[in-house]
């Protein structure tokens, strides 16, 4: 012992070297298994977390494009040259603004000679007009003057037959008297040819009688000459004014008839020639129209985002809102109005959105820009790409206008209802267990243990708690090794 003494107050500074060492060895050990083994509240407070309340809001992220709100190909109406191009790509055009021009010589000659026989069918319907009431007149004086003659020969028999016995009665008493004075002188005669023959009287007396008796005799035969005449006469002179009269009411007959025929035709020929002249307005008015079609003009306000051909290339109609190349290639120019976000959204969150509901928006070009919008629109039917069913939401740009441009890609946040006071834990500490939702709580001896919970939103790495976890009740988040290695087995 005493060597062991004299030795070490011998060698005192390689003596404590060593205490020092063994102490430090000893305190590495003992703060390594400190580190190693942590107390159960520090482990504890790790692996848990606090329900707490808080406000949250239902987001719903999505992917989406800026397009036009109105987007047109312009084309002419018919196929044909285009003369001239009145604009240019980026162009801002107001609506009515003329933007081309296409070639229209050809159109322009339609249209003269359309003029023309517009105003031929007009000027004979203006004839017509004033010919066939002329017409229709003059068959009226026709009918007229056919009644006057028939009235003209219905008297002349009334008079004939009026006239004739009468005239037949005096050639009867003419043919009475005749005869007496022919039976006198006759017997003067007698008597005087016995007085001559004796002397009594002179033969210049006796011829005076004789040429009495001879003008006697003349007379009678004239009467009855004249009585015969009458009477063979009266016959033929009625008969001749009754065939005039058939003559007379045939005229009458034909007359009106030919009247009524011409009145019937007149309201056709009229309608025929009216619609001659609406037929021949219509087509200047086609001609018009088609030439005015040649002048292309803007349909809105906007501007001019693509152009797709050059004067002198023959164009042709094509679809107002189609993108394919065949349309585009035979169209004269683009067309775009405003902008706008198409986003689709999955069909299951498509039930949280609402019109109005504001919308936050970046594009890849300003990642570092905050767009604010609204939803305007959402599609009635779903589309499906690779079996993925979603809907096309519609919103409208509230700010960037400035900024944002047509075809841009971006990235959409639909803010929804604000919930105040949710009671929220981590998503993660939702678990199932026996087919029902809950969380790990720690027990009295701070150990996992399964409690049964209503969920309400879940929000990403956010789920609110109906009931079931009180605020300030710790769940848990990850789960020791030891019970992990129990959930495995």
């Amino acid at each position: 012992m005493a060597y062991t003494v004299f030795d070490k107050s011998n060698r005192p500074l390689i003596w404590i070297s060593g205490v020092v060492a063994t102490g430090l060895t000893v305190l590495g050990v003992m703060t390594y298994r400190m580190v190693q083994t942590p107390s159960p509240l520090v482990e504890l407070e790790k692996m848990t977390v606090l329900a707490q309340r808080q406000t949250i809001a239902v987001e719903i992220e999505a992917s989406g494009k800026v397009q036009p709100i109105q987007s047109v190909n312009i084309s002419p109406k018919n196929p044909g040259v285009l003369k001239r191009l009145l604009v240019e790509q980026g162009m801002q055009v107001k609506q009515g603004q003329t933007l081309a021009v296409m070639d229209n010589l050809e159109v322009y000659a339609q249209g003269i000679q359309a003029e023309a026989k517009f105003k031929e069918a007009l000027a004979n319907l203006e004839a017509g007009k004033r010919r066939i009431p002329e017409e229709i007149r003059q068959y009226q004086t026709r009918l007229v003057q056919a009644q006057a003659r028939f009235k003209e020969i219905e008297s002349q028999f009334q008079q004939a037959q009026q006239r004739i016995p009468k005239d037949v009665d005096q050639a009867n008493a003419q043919v009475q008297g005749a005869q007496s004075r022919f039976r006198l002188a006759e017997n003067r005669v007698k008597r005087n040819e016995a007085l001559v023959k004796e002397g009594a009287i002179s033969q210049d007396q006796f011829d005076e009688v004789l040429n009495e008796y001879l003008n006697a005799r003349a007379n009678l035969d004239e009467a009855v000459q004249r009585l015969a005449q009458v009477s063979n006469t009266a016959s033929p002179e009625v008969e001749g004014i009754k065939q005039q009269g058939i003559e007379a009411q045939a005229a009458i007959a034909e007359a009106r008839f030919a009247l009524d025929e011409r009145t019937k035709t007149q309201a056709t020929e009229i309608a025929q020639l009216e619609q001659a002249a609406a037929a021949a307005r219509a087509e200047l008015e086609r001609i018009k129209i088609q030439y005015r079609d040649t002048v292309i003009t803007a349909p809105f306000d906007g501007v001019v985002t693509q152009k797709y051909a050059t004067e002198g290339a023959f164009v042709t109609p094509t679809t107002a809102a189609s993108e394919t190349a065949s349309a585009t290639s035979s169209s004269i120019i683009a067309l775009a109005r405003g902008l706008e976000v198409v986003a689709k959204v999955p069909e299951v969150d498509i039930s949280l959105l609402r019109i109005k509901q504001p919308v936050k928006i970046v594009a890849d070009a300003y990642p570092d820009q905050v767009f604010q919008g609204q939803v305007i629109r959402i599609a009635p039917e779903a589309i499906v790409e690779e079996n993925v069913t979603s809907f096309e939401v519609t919103i409208g740009l509230v700010s960037g206008l400035d900024k944002l441009l047509s075809r841009m890609n971006v990235d959409v946040t639909f803010i929804g209802q604000q919930i105040p006071d949710a009671l929220v834990v981590p998503t993660v500490a939702i678990v199932t267990q026996e087919g029902q939702t809950g969380v790990m709580i720690p027990n009295e001896e701070k150990k996992p243990e399964f409690k049964p919970v209503t969920v309400g939103l879940v929000l990403d790495d956010k789920t609110q708690i109906l009931s079931g976890v009180n605020p300030g009740e710790r769940v848990f988040v990850d789960l020791p090794e030891d019970k992990n290695q129990d959930k495995e087995k």
